[in-house]
């Protein structure tokens, strides 16, 4: 993870109130190595509001830091971004990354979303504005979709914030990208749990290519509140999962 090379701060979007930026996070160079696939850790939550809380921005939170040092260090490219508004600023990320790939040294033929929490709505809704753009995303102990229930909705209105996925369900998301879900047994954030049970029996219903693993003793984000050996093998499942759907040659699924 010490030799990753990062590139920070590069502008992909300017604002009336200043530049948005995405930090690189690549693997150790060698000589024969082309363009790397790459991974997209999801922003699902404006900055301005947050970053006086937490003294930063989300891409400066050491657990985006490290979970980028840690994909990179797995022969894939990191990509994290400031936002004030997600659901456009993850579009233009994409957009960014497409243009300028070349000067980047990435593969975004070989694109992945990583997010986590209540920065998962916006994964899902990306997936479904983008249908065929994703070769696979890891999703972990994320708020879904509400379906039957209102858990999703109360979680959204009680931080003041918008739901980014109202109204849509299961049947809106693309059928080929296959998703990496992890859920913690003791999560505390109130019907988190049971919107997701009902997201994965709704998935398996409708046949998707969903994973599952289920850590029945962690609380809520257990990468960082779970040191534990089943902690510890579920980040390296989710690292190969990605992996594995990262390495299929540029070009396919077609983006849209």
């Amino acid at each position: 993870m010490e030799r990753v090379a990062i590139r920070r701060d590069i502008q992909y979007h300017q604002t009336q109130t200043g530049p948005l930026t995405l930090d690189i996070y690549q693997p150790a160079a060698s000589a024969d190595s082309g363009p790397a696939p790459v991974v997209l850790f999801v922003s699902g939550l404006p900055d301005v509001g947050v970053s006086n809380p937490l003294g930063c921005l989300f891409k400066e939170v050491e657990m985006f830091v490290s979970l980028a040092r840690l994909v990179a260090s797995s022969g894939m490219a990191a990509v994290t971004y400031s936002t004030r508004h997600p659901v456009d600023d993850i579009e233009r990320v994409i957009d960014y990354l497409d243009t300028n790939a070349g000067a980047l040294n990435v593969d975004v033929g070989r694109l992945g979303l990583w997010a986590v929490s209540a920065h998962v709505p916006i994964a899902l809704r990306t997936m479904m504005s983008r249908p065929r753009t994703f070769h696979a995303a890891v999703l972990s102990n994320g708020l879904t979709l509400d379906g039957e229930g209102t858990a999703i909705a109360e979680v959204f209105r009680n931080y003041g914030l918008v739901n980014p996925c109202a109204g849509r369900t299961v049947d809106d998301l693309p059928t080929q990208v296959p998703l990496f879900l992890t859920r913690s047994g003791r999560d505390e954030i109130p019907g988190l749990n049971e919107a997701l049970d009902r997201f994965c029996a709704a998935a398996i219903t409708r046949n998707l290519p969903v994973t599952l693993v289920n850590h029945p003793t962690a609380p809520h984000c257990f990468e960082l509140n779970a040191d534990d050996a089943v902690s510890r093998t579920t980040i390296v499942q989710m690292l190969a999962f990605m992996r594995s759907h990262l390495s299929a040659p540029a070009g396919s699924p077609t983006r849209g």
